[in-house]
């Protein structure tokens, strides 16, 4: 659990501190007070980007003197993250004080959220599935953002010489796309594990209140022809298209509404969102008992779009996850429901207990 947050220079917060006593935690205040900007310094925790996946120098305090900090308590383990004024693009990560790659976050802290741009997931591209279920898969393979990252950095070095030379380096293009194997099938393989573990736990779930969904991953797939080969024949579509057109990369997340038989993206908004809400209910129970470490989960604005049932069930199931949940709202009154949470008022970049 996370026990104290330090922030710096983030976003609109000069300075502020947070004390969680609960495994709720439930921040409140009007649109533009903050409070998505302290989920969004929380995520900073985790590889990646954030919740938002800005720029970091986009991150820094308007009118600051350049770079942030961000600093936490998990489970006893002290991490750091941020930029300074002279580096504002480059990532710093500190682990009880040691310089570390930002990977390495994924061994100490599982984090995993739901924002109101996340309701568009199923109607938009790919790629924000493929994110999605990267998030989640971190959760349960630390070492999953290593592949990620190799895979990406190889396929981005093949692209680039595909494009600058008609007549490039064979011996160079065989060593990228082996180094595209290696990670790639990993890649595929451990989502392809997530998405059979998550049907086994979302099979016993109910249809309601939360919408009950059925995972399949769809295009390329491990297991045929060696990727490595695949590249190589592919070499010439490759560099007309400027890009890979085979990999992992080219993975999508099916989701299905099990009761009604329909793909998410035809669902309507709210059947959207309690189909992503089941999904990160499963996750977090499936990850509690694999590992005995609960995930953290970051909830903004989800409250204000359920009705006073589906949030008394929601909260009775996010409780059972033991999870740390971090939840945002305008109204103190749309928590009344959580008995025991540490309750923070936002407004204009500063926290006030309540």
């Amino acid at each position: 659990m996370l026990t104290r947050l330090t922030i710096s220079d983030f976003r609109n917060h000069e300075d502020a501190l947070i004390v969680p006593r609960h495994p709720f935690v439930v921040l409140t205040g009007e649109n533009g007070a903050g409070k998505t900007n302290i989920l969004e310094a929380v995520s900073l925790l985790a590889p990646g980007r954030g919740l938002r996946g800005a720029s970091l120098s986009a991150m820094a305090r308007q009118n600051g003197p350049g770079g942030f900090g961000v600093a936490a308590q998990i489970d006893g383990v002290t991490i750091g993250t941020g930029a300074s004024p002279a580096a504002p693009e480059r990532r710093q990560v500190r682990i009880n004080g040691v310089t570390a790659a930002a990977t390495s976050l994924a061994d100490h802290a599982a984090l995993v959220w739901l924002t109101p741009a996340m309701d568009r997931l199923f109607a938009e591209s790919a790629g924000g599935r493929r994110r999605f279920l990267d998030r989640l898969t971190l959760a349960l393979r630390p070492g999953h953002a290593v592949h990620s990252a190799r895979y990406e950095a190889a396929m981005r070095a093949r692209n680039s010489l595909l494009a600058e030379s008609a007549r490039a380096d064979p011996q160079w293009l065989n060593a990228l796309e082996t180094q595209m194997e290696s990670h790639g099938v990993a890649l595929a393989e451990a989502r392809n594990d997530l998405v059979v573990r998550l049907n086994d736990a979302l099979r016993d779930q109910p249809d309601a209140p939360f919408a009950r969904p059925l995972l399949a991953m769809e295009g390329w797939a491990a297991g045929g022809e060696p990727l490595a080969a695949q590249l190589r024949q592919s070499r010439a579509r490759d560099a007309a298209a400027r890009r890979a057109l085979v990999g992992p990369h080219r993975n999508d997340l099916a989701v299905t509404h099990s009761a009604k038989q329909q793909p998410a993206a035809l669902c309507s908004t709210g059947e959207q969102k309690a189909l992503l809400l089941s999904i990160l209910l499963a996750h977090a129970t499936l990850v509690a008992n694999a590992t005995g470490r609960s995930p953290i989960l970051l909830l903004d604005e989800v409250a204000a779009h359920l009705d006073p049932v589906r949030r008394l069930a929601l909260f009775d199931r996010l409780a059972a996850t033991g999870s740390q949940t971090w939840m945002t709202g305008t109204e103190p009154e749309l928590f009344d429901g959580i008995r025991d949470a540490s309750r923070f008022h936002i407004e204009a970049g500063r926290i006030r207990p309540l």
